[in-house]
């Protein structure tokens, strides 16, 4: 017997913190030197940019940098230099308009890897760092705030906190945000609430409890440890509980059914559930999240099914004025009509995941269901090629700005190298073709780094790939919904979550804006705090 569930929640946006890191090879006054500096480092992947010192006696006309890269790196997009490759090995030449740096001046290109940083640094066929001996390998650049992959095997222990008895009438003018979470799942399971995030005024890692305050993580070890136990009791069905949240936190808001979710700590930070592992202890937990950032500006939430669809809430903003605005929900049985539509796909029917009494747990985004061996990791991979090479022959637009449409980037295909130019006609980046893995991570290849040429085009760029549109519509952003995931291999995973979607009501809103995160443009939404509640719409 199915029987319908649905949760209101308070949904949110997430900050990652990128960690900078240096690999400089020691200087000398006696020749030019090249730095590589990791700018920001996402676990599976980094953003890198090279600065080339001329500390010699001479100018230089133009410079040559390469480099070897380990076993298993890779480089993906890359700008103001041309690369070309021969197996592991990668050289970096200048551009026309940077080639030639005056004594005391640099010049700097980047670019967009994963895997361990390159090793074996050459200028101009000298070393890196001017010496007339080949330096050792570089380290690899570590963040600290790197995720952990070591799976807890034990449960949390401590006792979890009181659960509030009273909610406020009127949202106050004060910096603690009211959440609203309604359960009208009918499923008569305990509820546990997480509020878990990142301080903005401190830089650290902590949770939140029931009344808005934010106690920073302690301990931890190089083995993860677990974490005490936060859980905030939640709502039984057809009931409701209010939480506060404190300004200047960014983070996550969790909701769990029947069991409370296993978190760890160890010395670098929090490690959160990744059910799309089997070996993850949150595996079985039906179990959802929303993200948010809360700080002077206002409230984001994010809604998001970007790693799986589990249970889908509706987020509703009510602000000082008393009016409220509200988006996430589905359409009547969306949740089951996902779930069959997913079925029904051959390629993708393993990723959807059933706990033993049969209800559905999560339908898996391709990307995770690949990693967990669940379908094919090159599903993508015939479009690709495809789409890829349309380009050799005809020209691409790129319009990434909807406020901006005058400015348009042009791209053409050369061998695997997707570069682009500017009005101007200066090139301004390159993409090299693409795997599956990035399509469905936006990634390697097709990583953004944070600017306003390179990352704008790679967002552009993967959006187009995971609706099946790049290589038939030649501007892009473009196209109805009837244009998109057209063709034999497509995002079935994105193109049913979103069809069976209600039209977000805020997106018109003037504070509103649409950015791309991963698989699809996710609503975000920016408001006054005023109070703030969300509904979730599920089916078994």
């Amino acid at each position: 017997m199915r029987r319908k569930r649905s949760l209101v929640l308070a949904a949110a946006a997430t900050v990652a913190a990128l960690a900078t890191a240096w690999i400089a090879l020691p200087a000398s006054a006696a020749a030019p030197t090249a730095t590589l500096r990791t700018v920001s480092d996402w676990g599976s992947g980094w953003q890198a940019e090279v600065t080339i010192s001329n500390t010699g006696t001479s100018a230089i006309a133009s410079w040559k940098v390469e480099f070897d890269l380990p076993a298993g790196a890779a480089v993906g997009s890359f700008w103001e230099a041309d690369m070309t490759a021969s197996g592991s090995h990668r050289t970096f030449t200048n551009r026309s308009w940077n080639g030639a740096i005056p004594v005391g001046a640099k010049a700097t290109f980047g670019f967009v890897g994963a895997g361990a940083q390159p090793v074996n640094c050459k200028l101009n066929g000298a070393p890196c760092n001017g010496s007339s001996t080949t330096p050792p390998a570089a380290t690899p650049a570590t963040s600290a705030t790197a995720k952990p992959t070591t799976a807890p095997t034990t449960a949390p222990t401590t006792k979890p906190t009181t659960k509030p008895t009273t909610e406020p009438a009127t949202a106050p003018a004060t910096d603690l945000l009211p959440v609203k979470v309604e359960n009208k799942t009918g499923r008569n399971q305990a509820v546990h609430l997480y509020v878990l995030g990142t301080n903005l005024n401190t830089g650290k890692l902590g949770y939140v409890d029931a009344s808005g305050t934010f106690t920073a993580w302690t301990g931890g070890g190089t083995v993860p440890v677990p974490a005490p136990d936060v859980a905030i009791p939640g709502p039984g069905n057809g009931d409701s509980t209010t939480i506060r949240v404190p300004r200047n936190i960014s983070g996550r808001i969790y909701f769990s059914f029947g069991r409370k979710l296993d978190f760890r700590l160890t010395t670098d930070g929090l490690v959160q559930p990744a059910p799309w592992a089997s070996a993850d202890p949150n595996h079985d937990i039906l179990f959802d999240w929303s993200e948010f950032t809360l700080n002077a500006s206002g409230l984001w939430l994010n809604s998001s099914q970007v790693d799986m669809f589990a249970v889908p809430h509706i987020v509703s903003v009510t602000g000082g004025s008393g009016a409220t605005r509200e988006t996430g929900e589905p359409v009547a049985g969306g949740r089951q009509k996902v779930i069959d539509a997913v079925k029904a796909n051959p390629d993708f029917a393993k990723s959807v995941v059933t706990a033993a009494d049969g209800t559905v747990l999560r339908v898996l985004a391709p990307g995770k269901a690949a990693d967990a061996g669940l379908m094919s990791p090159t599903y993508l991979d015939p479009y690709i090629s495809s789409a890829w090479n349309a380009y050799a022959t005809k020209t691409l637009t790129v319009v990434p700005f909807t406020d901006q449409p005058g400015l348009k980037y042009t791209g053409r295909t050369s061998g695997d190298v997707l570069g682009f130019t500017d009005p101007s006609g200066r090139t301004v980046a390159s993409f090299t073709k693409p795997s599956t893995a990035n399509v469905w991570g936006c990634d390697g290849a097709l990583a953004a780094p944070n600017d306003q040429v390179v990352g704008p085009i790679a967002r552009t760029l993967c959006a187009a790939l995971q609706r099946t549109t790049l290589g038939r519509l030649d501007t892009q952003p473009s196209g109805l919904a009837s244009d998109f995931y057209q063709g034999e291999r497509t995002n079935v995973y994105a193109r049913r979550s979103t069809r069976t979607w209600s039209t977000a009501r805020l997106t018109r809103s003037p504070s509103t804006t649409c950015r791309t995160r991963s698989r699809w443009c996710t609503t975000v939404t920016r408001a006054r705090p005023g109070s703030c509640s969300a509904r979730s719409d599920g089916h078994r």
